[in-house]
């Protein structure tokens, strides 16, 4: 009976990360669509000033070199948020190897390109933000080029385990970006407006809490999951199932309000 019990709420587990998954991935996609018909209009019509109607300093005059480093991140990010997530399905992984392969490459490759281009964002061509901003998003690309390092490392040694936990953590690291919109907007629909920062110089503790907790998070939730699998005990089966619903309705609300108030007017531009 307690066996039995075990397994059912083991099942609850998994079950609360599908659904976590699940939405995140949907959110991703949306994201991703956006970004797409965004910046890719923008940039087919030649229109490339208005990269900065969402992206400050996106788009300067007359620096070509650094434009195109933006605009590679821009492209990347779309590879990423998309192929990341088909790197972590167990039936794409098992029944498509070949795939699994290919778009892991890719999806390392586009890690560490997009990790120094963000890094060239920040501190050459400049972002919003304040001080703590700047060195937290920091900190994320160094994260992200050791994760991906991790990754290959495990790979090649046949390490399968640590190589599928480097994996999540490098997926977890690389939607930073996503993490922050979607949190951000949730605060401002849940709070009916800003809280905690200035709207105009986009800076506040709030923001700066947000900057850290956009992969401190994720990462610590990765981790008590990983340990809650260790410990094989159903109240910590039911805990860990209960902080990954109530981070599903945060991704719930906050891309709903993201959607209507930011991607998809401007994909209809």
């Amino acid at each position: 009976m307690r066996h039995f019990k075990l397994i059912m709420n083991k099942n609850i587990l998994d079950l609360s990360v599908l659904i976590w998954f699940s939405f995140a991935f949907i959110s991703q996609f949306v994201f991703a669509t956006y970004v797409t018909l965004f910046y890719g209009k923008a940039t087919l019509t030649g229109n490339l000033e208005n990269w900065n109607k969402v992206l400050p300093h996106g788009y300067v005059k007359g620096e070509g070199l650094g434009n195109f480093i933006v605009g590679i991140h821009l492209f990347l990010a779309i590879i990423i948020i998309i192929g990341g997530p088909l790197q972590l399905i167990t039936k794409i992984r098992n029944n498509f190897p070949k795939f699994h392969r290919y778009n892991g490459r890719v999806f390392i490759l586009s890690a560490y390109i997009i990790s120094l281009a963000g890094l060239f964002m920040v501190w050459v061509r400049g972002s919003v933000g304040g001080l703590i901003q700047h060195l937290s998003i920091s900190f994320n690309a160094i994260l992200i080029i050791i994760a991906a390092t991790f990754v290959i490392i495990n790979a090649r040694s046949r390490n399968i385990k640590q190589h599928k936990n480097w994996a999540i953590r490098l997926y977890l690291l690389v939607n930073g970006v996503w993490f922050f919109r979607v949190g951000l907007f949730f605060l401002l629909y849940i709070n009916k407006g800003p809280a905690g920062y200035d709207p105009s110089t986009f800076q506040g503790p709030f923001l700066s809490f947000l900057s850290i907790s956009q992969y401190a998070i994720p990462l610590i939730l990765f981790e008590l999951y990983k340990f809650t699998k260790r410990k094989e005990k159903l109240i910590w089966n039911y805990i860990m199932s209960i902080i990954l619903l109530i981070f599903t309705v945060i991704i719930i609300i906050g891309t709903y309000a993201v959607g209507k108030d930011m991607w998809v007017p401007k994909m209809l531009e």
